[in-house]
């Protein structure tokens, strides 16, 4: 009896962290500053897979360090199933450092000496694994060592054993098969009679065959495209995909004819070159999709095309690639900007429909206030932000471990409260608003060009509070505008979410349409915030007004919460059962009405350190209660 078949596709081999420069247009040597992501082909494949929604694995090894624990959390974030991934006790994590020179410049170095990937062997390799998917697929590179070979091959025979189907990524790097210098990453083609004579000894064991012509050369012996796809042909029966750079890709299924323009054809998309590196990867995770759906030849090309041209016009290899909604966009409506990081409307797509993490129930304790503390008397600075330090505990004793728990911290007097607060599991928020500025102002540490950013963990959640309303003035109206604006743009610029808090009724009248008018302003002006921070509402049709109008912009928002204004608990416990009706309203982020009396007592000397965390502890966990009895209510 066969197993059922949890899993797409398992990828096999190399896995890395790729150091990806992040100035355009110079040398290696003058680069400034590295973006991280993960890296390797079957790595990126794994992760190209699963955004195009295939459940997808990996097998390879990490170091038992930062890194390695870097890939398994970030493969885990988009979705692929990391069982396969084993961690090494002995060596290090692989790494690549990588760079844009120009549109036929991609300086590269691999640091791969004795890493943990090239370490995987035979006892790697599961039986019962293998059996659980419906294909695997290999690249070149892990074929050139004879340790990684035998664990693939190990692999690529117990697939052939359970039916599966099995694919090949030539994926060609010479100096990774010795016949190259360290510095000689960037090179792609190299004759060697041994590598050729290597691959063609393990063809027969692939049911599909993909590379470019350089890579089909190495592999059929002879510079030659027709020649060495024919050399191929007489060695495996396999599909023959050929990838033609900005002239698509061509398949063939049986005997190879004089043209390669003779074969099966996918369209291609005019985009501007701009990092060619991982384009390879996009391309095959595009090409698994179609070919595991059963898709035509001219279909998964078309798709394998896109997801190409997605990693060739954006920057890094995973990050680039499509979730399938936005390659369905993208095919939908077509190339508008060449250079595709620049479309706006693609980027927004792309931007929402990658994110990570589930946060679909908020409950945030709010400890961010710094102008209501620095009042309380006996308030310091350093008595502040060792009171932060205790709203932490609360928050964390509440929480517990379980998901759908919330900070917001300051990083001005509760810094190490925020410091402390990273890798707990929490979602965390953190304002930039200077307290109670209007027009909106920002905490001095950001800078002018908001250049502070470049500082932050990218789990921190940029929160800003703005004092808007439709009637102001028009200067007021376009000082905090352009403020909110800009911001939006760094965010994204530094890959953090953002949160717009707007609070219009502590600055003029409002009714049932001001919030809603407020948001619908914000989009116009082509700011997408990823959560919206709103206020208690006290009707319906206020409340389905603003979720209407976000809704309306923005399909894939985070969501909605709600802010307390210290309001009694009583007044919340109303304010929350009407939100809950709304599916877009996450939680609530409240502060005052958890620590208010806390902080009070505790910065006049009045009650210790455990007596305020039990105090706030027993007011969060109340809040906490009625949300989740109002959303309960909410859904029935």
């Amino acid at each position: 009896m066969s197993a059922p078949k949890t899993l797409d596709v398992i990828t096999i081999g190399r896995s890395s962290v790729d150091l990806y420069g992040a100035q355009v247009g110079g040398r290696l040597e003058d680069m400034g500053s590295f973006q991280k992501y993960i890296g390797g082909s079957p790595t990126n494949m794994a992760a190209g897979t699963a955004r195009l929604g295939l459940k997808s694995a990996l097998i390879t090894r990490v170091g038992d360090e930062h890194m390695g624990r870097f890939i398994r959390e970030e493969l885990a974030k988009e979705g692929v199933d990391v069982r396969g991934v084993k961690t090494d006790p002995e060596r290090l994590t692989a790494l690549v450092l990588l760079g844009i020179r120009d549109d036929k410049q991609f300086p590269l170095i691999f640091y791969r000496e004795n890493c943990a990937d090239m370490a995987l062997c035979e006892d790697d390799i599961d039986e019962s694994f293998i059996a659980e998917a419906r294909s695997v697929v290999a690249t070149g590179t892990h074929l050139s060592n004879a340790k990684t070979e035998a664990a693939v091959l190990k692999a690529l025979t117990l697939a052939r054993k359970h039916g599966l189907q099995t694919a090949l990524d030539i994926d060609y790097r010479p100096n990774l098969w010795g016949l190259a210098g360290h510095g000689d990453g960037e090179s792609r083609f190299i004759e060697s009679a041994q590598v050729t004579a290597k691959l063609q000894s393990t063809l027969h064991y692939f049911d599909l065959i993909v590379g470019t012509e350089e890579e089909f050369h190495i592999a059929g012996g002879t510079t030659d495209t027709i020649a060495a796809l024919r050399a191929v042909r007489a060695v495996s029966k396999a599909t023959l995909v050929c990838k033609r750079g900005p002239m698509g890709a061509v398949a063939f299924t049986g005997a190879v004819p004089d043209s390669l323009d003779d074969g099966e054809s996918g369209p291609g998309f005019p985009i501007e070159v701009f990092n060619v590196l991982g384009a390879g990867d996009g391309f095959m995770s595009g090409l698994i999709k179609g070919w595991l759906d059963g898709e035509a030849w001219p279909v998964a090309l078309k798709y394998a095309n896109a997801c190409g041209a997605f990693a060739v016009s954006r920057h890094g290899c995973t990050p680039a690639y499509p979730s399938w909604e936005e390659l369905q966009f993208f095919l939908k409506r077509g190339v508008v900007e060449k250079a595709l990081r620049k479309d706006a409307a693609l980027e927004q797509v792309h931007w929402a429909t990658n994110r990570h993490k589930d946060w679909s129930t908020m409950r945030v304790f709010a400890f961010d206030h710094r102008m209501q503390m620095e009042q309380m008397e006996g308030a310091t600075p350093a008595k502040i932000g060792a009171f932060k330090e205790l709203c932490l505990k609360a928050a964390l004793e509440v929480a517990d471990g379980k998901p759908g728990y919330g900070v917001l911290c300051d990083s001005r007097l509760g810094r190490d409260a925020l410091f402390q607060a990273a890798g707990t599991g929490l979602w965390i928020g953190r304002p930039v608003e200077w307290p109670g500025s209007r027009p909106l102002t920002l905490e001095p540490e950001l800078g002018p060009d908001f250049g502070g950013l470049q500082e932050w963990p990218l789990e921190h959640v940029v929160k800003v509070l703005c004092f808007y309303h439709p009637d102001d003035d028009a200067a007021t109206k376009a000082a905090q505008e352009d403020t909110v604006r800009r911001l939006f743009h760094a965010c994204r610029r530094n890959r953090l979410e953002m949160l717009l808090e707007i609070i219009p009724s502590k600055v003029g009248p409002t009714d049932d349409q001001t919030s809603a008018q407020i948001i619908q302003r914000f989009y116009d002006l082509g700011v997408y915030p990823d959560w919206w921070k709103l206020e208690p509402f006290t009707t319906p049709a206020a409340w389905e007004n603003a979720c209407a109008a976000i809704t309306r912009n923005d399909s894939h928002v985070r969501g909605v919460v709600v802010l307390g204004l210290d309001a009694s608990e009583a007044e919340l416990a109303a304010s929350l059962q009407l939100a809950a009706g709304q599916p877009l309203v996450k939680g609530f982020a409240i502060g005052r009405t958890i620590f208010g009396d806390a902080a009070r007592g505790w910065l006049k000397g009045e009650i210790a350190d455990d007596a305020a965390v039990a105090m706030m502890t027993e007011r969060y966990t109340r809040l906490c209660a009625i949300w989740d009895a109002s959303r309960e209510g909410g859904k029935k």
